[in-house]
């Protein structure tokens, strides 16, 4: 569990800040205590009651999760950063400072190019954190770690499966996950986070556990749709794929006992339905 990973298999989790929108969205004119509940309605309305996510400037991540991967694609370990405190600041500058102390890993995700990145690049802005590595400003155009098409600095899993925006992705990460037979969204989704986060005002701390277990099975969600992506590229063997997947899920087991929401993610396991006859056949 010490090896340097050589990718950073990272989910995001936020919230709003209500004083922020009361005060630019409603120009002071709704208290913070109403001014998320009547942003929320608003976006319904807005939206035919498709949607009430409040767009991620007007909030602060609460939750990061990392899935340090090997040069050999193999799970080394997952953290929750700045855990069990789970500051937003702290989980910000730890973000940027670990990705620089680990020589710049390639950072995967699944679709952190509209959410993920923005909101901790946002983030450093607002608590006053360099990240001079990220943005090398002097460096050409297609070689800052920034450009959509930087495929070694960051991959963005919803990027290579609608070839950069050209198709629609209906079901996200969720369906991509299922589609390998893994858990996927169990009982809690990403639109439910504020409203847990919500629920008890006066201690958030065990809201603050229950977002950053979900975020923990979306980074394992996450990681297997890494691995499918490697080998439809061309980069890992379906066989090498499958013989992680078992040893990945080992590794899960063995790590019940100090989190508890794992149990909960093998008992939603299902494997890939193979039809070939072996793994190597195809």
């Amino acid at each position: 569990m010490t090896d340097s990973p050589a990718y950073l298999v990272f989910d995001i989790e936020s919230v709003a800040d209500a004083q922020l929108i009361s005060k630019v969205h409603f120009a002071g004119k709704v208290p913070p205590e109403n001014a998320i509940r009547e942003y929320r309605d608003e976006l319904l309305k807005r939206t035919n009651g498709d949607s009430d996510f409040i767009p991620y400037t007007f909030q602060i991540p609460v939750s990061v999760v990392i899935g340090k991967v090997s040069d050999k694609y193999e799970l080394l370990d997952i953290v929750a950063i700045d855990e069990p405190q789970y500051r937003s600041h702290e989980i910000c500058a730890k973000f940027w400072r670990g990705w620089k102390k680990y020589k710049q890993p390639t950072l995967v995700s699944f679709n952190g190019r509209g959410f993920d990145i923005p909101m901790l690049e946002l983030a450093a802005f607002r608590y006053g954190i360099p990240i001079p590595d990220w943005f090398a400003a002097n460096s050409k155009t297609f070689e800052q770690p920034r450009n959509r098409f930087n495929m070694k600095s960051h991959i963005d899993l919803f990027d290579i499966l609608t070839n950069f925006g050209a198709a629609r992705f209906n079901g996200g990460l969720n369906l991509a996950a299922n589609l390998l037979g893994k858990p996927g969204k169990m009982n809690m989704q990403g639109f439910m986070v504020q409203d847990i986060y919500d629920g008890n005002p006066d201690d958030r701390s065990e809201a603050l556990k229950q977002i950053n277990d979900y975020c923990r099975c979306d980074v394992l969600d996450t990681y297997f749709v890494f691995l499918r992506t490697m080998m439809l590229t061309g980069n890992l063997p379906l066989g090498e794929e499958h013989n992680l997947v078992q040893k990945t899920k080992d590794w899960i087991s063995s790590q019940t006992e100090k989190f508890p929401v794992y149990s909960q993610y093998l008992e939603h396991w299902g494997d890939w339905q193979n039809p070939w006859k072996t793994p190597e056949e195809f």
